[in-house]
């Protein structure tokens, strides 16, 4: 069976053309002015006229399946990766994280049990929580097996956190092995401090979340996470960016040449921390971290996306229920910490970037699907439509418009922190290995995902 896309204009990090796309066995075989399918064999023919056709989009940060205090993140693999495709992504890099006490390829094995129902592609970074005489071995065995980077947490040191001796042991095992470390930069003692001394003088409430963890807490372990990727030699790439000091002490280690990337998500682009200044059921759901910070964080954050310090948007998408929120009713330290937004990150990006003139059709591309792709070892295989690539794409509606609402999203949670905000253009046709699996809103089949073994990225790729 022959797919072909007709009349579309396809967009590319690189470019835009009009043309024709066909596809066959999953991949695509030609891209043209004009195709022509093999005379004699079945075909499926769409017309793509006034569309933008993507490729489908790559979102390197979610959290599905979470265990977390309050219970575990509302989206499983399936309702999270289903959400994923009605919005137009195709490709989720979720996260292996062991106990303290448990191997890492033990840890992958149970994740991949928990994966194999996902209805996008996927892959994972691997989170070292601890060093011990067996961790370079184990790092190793995951590269082997098709996972070349790594998550590391400089906050959260009761759980998952680890202190900069065992990143440097980390990071400089990963750099001989030709990986990539991603970082989640918070100073953790002094967050733990902060949180422990705003509660103990009775400010519990939401808007002592921000104040726990002020932008200084995010780029002082920034500037720590580059000093180490100077000392290592080891790439690395900076999770939710969030801080304008942040970006600034990232611009200057790329301006010395340093292998430093970074990431930045919807939400610290559009929200800022006036949300905390509001009674409990209104603040609640905006607690994530890092938090949401000031309109001139907004304002760098976006002018890192289009000179090109930040080469990617992901969501860290980890949904609650309201009543996983509420746990931390009299204690900010006990609410269900994260928020989703895999489904609208492509419109989110699309409406205030695109269409508010802050960036071109190509630099979304870049941001949503061709940045990571090339970052975490999977261009051109994905990120591009070109002759060899998997037939993942999406038939952009430019005209379409809805808004967004906790009661028609397709997250399993009964909250959203773009609640009420209005999207310009949509995911009108998704396509996945070659078949259409969205069409006007609906999923029309149920994909099976593959886990994706990715390949050390090459210099200059």
């Amino acid at each position: 069976m022959h797919l072909v896309i007709r009349q579309a204009e396809i967009v590319n990090a690189d470019g835009r053309t009009r043309g024709d796309v066909l596809v066959r066995g999953g991949h695509i075989v030609q891209v043209a002015d004009q195709v022509s399918p093999p005379a004699g064999e079945p075909l499926e023919s769409i017309d793509a006229g006034g569309m933008l056709l993507l490729p489908g989009g790559l979102d390197p940060h979610v959290h599905m399946h979470l265990p977390t205090a309050a219970g575990f993140s509302s989206d499983d693999f399936v309702s999270g990766s289903r959400a994923a495709l009605l919005g137009g992504t195709t490709t989720l890099i979720d996260f292996v994280t062991p106990r303290r006490g448990m191997s890492l390829t033990d840890a992958l094995a149970a994740r991949l049990m928990e994966a194999r129902r996902c209805h996008t592609d996927y892959s994972f970074h691997v989170s070292p929580v601890e060093w011990r005489d067996s961790t370079a071995a184990e790092i190793r065995d995951c590269i082997a097996a098709g996972l070349p980077s790594f998550k590391l947490y400089m906050a959260y040191k009761d759980s998952i956190g680890i202190d900069e001796e065992v990143m440097a042991k980390v990071m400089r095992t990963v750099a001989k092995e030709g990986g990539m470390v991603t970082v989640h930069c918070e100073t953790g003692d002094e967050v733990d401090r902060l949180r422990r001394e705003l509660a103990e003088s009775g400010q519990t409430g939401p808007a002592s979340h921000p104040e726990s963890r002020p932008p200084h807490t995010e780029s002082q372990a920034v500037e720590k996470a580059i000093a180490l990727c100077a000392q290592t030699a080891c790439p690395v790439y900076i999770v939710h960016v969030s801080a304008a000091a942040s970006i600034e002490h990232i611009r200057k280690a790329q301006s010395a040449g340093l292998p430093v990337m970074a990431e930045v998500c919807p939400h610290h682009l559009l929200l800022d921390e006036s949300v905390y200044d509001a009674p409990f059921e209104q603040a609640a759901p905006f607690v994530l971290s890092p938090p949401l910070r000031s309109e001139s964080d907004r304002n760098a954050l976006w002018g890192a996306l289009a000179d090109g310090t930040v080469e990617v948007v992901g969501t860290d998408h980890c949904p609650f229920f309201m009543e996983q929120k509420a746990a931390g009713r009299n204690d900010f330290r006990l609410i269900a910490n994260g928020a989703g937004g895999v489904e609208h990150r492509l419109a989110l990006i699309y409406t205030h970037g695109v269409l508010e003139g802050r960036i071109s059709h190509e630099r979304w591309v870049a941001l949503c699907s061709t940045g990571p792709a090339r970052l975490f070892g999977l261009y051109p295989r994905k990120g591009r439509i070109c002759r060899g690539a998997d037939a993942d794409m999406v038939l952009w509606d430019p005209h379409a418009s809805e808004i967004v609402s906790a009661a028609r999203h397709h997250h399993r949670s009964d909250i959203s922190i773009y609640e009420g905000m209005t999207l310009r253009g949509k995911a009108r046709m998704v396509i996945k290995s070659g078949k259409v699996v969205v069409e006007d809103g609906q999923q029309r089949r149920q994909p099976a995902g593959s886990f994706l073994r990715r390949k050390v990225p090459e210099k200059g790729q």
